[in-house]
């Protein structure tokens, strides 16, 4: 490295990767203050798979932190169109800019695109969120993490159960744990949100006495059968506790094509809200019920029980350490889940709040 000087390339496109990155990002401007190891460069380029104005907003003015050097607005498609275009834009950038090495986040079309660029130039990657598996390939997204995990050099994993997953692969070089990069955020973005957010009034909600809900993946949304049961069940639910769902677009699309409005009345439902707006509904929330890999876990990090509607998760320490219960889509189990709804123990493998300090000491090397 010319001048002891380390250039590295994020590569995000998805609101959790942002999350991910602004703390990634902070620690790597505390680590060049410490003046200790190699001083680190970042450029972050944005693919444009999901663009959110309120997310810029939080990120990169409240947190200060580097904006997109590059935003591609490469979005829609099918998977493999987007990938697609991806790699030949972030390979162009990636010959122009000439990085020692790409970090990728998570398990995104983005995230299989800035590994597969930066392994053909031969740059070397580093995979935040290795070794998680759902064991489910007919998800997109085990798909990328599985691909990405592949050709990094450098996996950084949240959990022991992902470092167990890589080793029955055969993966155990660069592997290390480091926690969850997650956790971090949740202490920072929700004292932001406490200070910040008053959608508990706008929508005239008291604190533990309303269930949040969050649907979004396509194995509920297409499928008439899972989304009705699922709205059922929270329908139900909200004849006891109000249910505030903050409703994806697609699920929107779903509902309409699959002429469930009805089913969902009861329910209270809600346009898509800003981050800081959705840690305040989580942190207050008296149960949560989602298809959502990270709520699971913001979940736990906020201390409120958690039904997971779908068939697997990937986060099994939630569910081992008793918060997370696992239940698919049929009404009667999702409703006798929230009959046995109850917070669990401690988590200590996701770390104590400073994993983007680790992922940035296992980066500088």
């Amino acid at each position: 490295m010319q001048d002891q000087t380390l250039r590295i390339l994020t590569v995000v496109g998805a609101r959790p990767q942002f999350i991910k990155a602004a703390m990634v990002s902070r620690a790597i401007l505390q680590h060049n203050e410490a003046g200790k190891g190699p001083q680190i460069t970042e450029e972050i380029i944005h693919t444009g798979q999901h663009y959110d104005e309120n997310l810029s907003q939080v990120f990169f003015d409240q947190m200060k932190i580097p904006r997109p050097t590059a935003n591609l607005q490469i979005g829609g498609g099918s998977h493999g169109d987007m990938t697609g275009r991806m790699l030949i834009r972030l390979e162009e950038e990636m010959l122009s800019r000439k990085p020692d090495r790409v970090l990728v986040y998570g398990d995104t079309n983005s995230t299989l695109a800035g590994a597969l660029a930066a392994t053909k130039l031969h740059i070397p990657v580093a995979h935040v969120e290795a070794g998680l598996r759902s064991f489910n390939m007919k998800m997109p997204e085990e798909v990328n993490r599985i691909l990405t995990d592949r050709v990094s050099d450098l996996l950084l994993c949240p959990t022991a159960s992902a470092i167990e997953n890589l080793k029955k692969e055969g993966v155990t070089s660069g592997v290390h744990h480091v926690g969850d990069v997650m956790y971090d955020a949740a202490k920072v973005f929700g004292e932001i949100a406490k200070k910040q957010s008053d959608l508990l009034s706008r929508l005239s909600l008291t604190p533990k006495d309303f269930c949040l809900a969050t649907v979004h993946r396509a194995e509920n949304t297409d499928d008439r059968a899972r989304l009705t049961g699922i709205l059922q069940a929270l329908s139900e639910i909200s004849s006891r506790t109000p249910v505030i769902l903050p409703l994806h677009p697609r699920t929107r699309k779903c509902i309409d094509e699959h002429n469930l409005s009805s089913v969902a009345e009861a329910i209270t439902l809600i346009d898509p809200v800003s981050f800081l707006d959705m840690v305040q509904l989580e942190q207050n929330a008296k149960m949560i019920l989602t298809d959502s890999g990270g709520v699971q876990k913001e979940a736990y990090f906020h201390s409120v029980p958690c039904i997971t509607l779908r068939d697997e998760t990937e986060w099994v320490e939630t569910v081992e350490a008793g918060w997370n219960q696992v239940v698919g889509a049929d009404r009667q189990a999702i409703l006798q889940a929230a009959e046995n709804a109850c917070t669990g123990g401690l988590i200590k493998e996701y770390g104590e709040g400073d994993a983007s300090g680790l992922v940035v000491g296992c980066l500088a090397g």
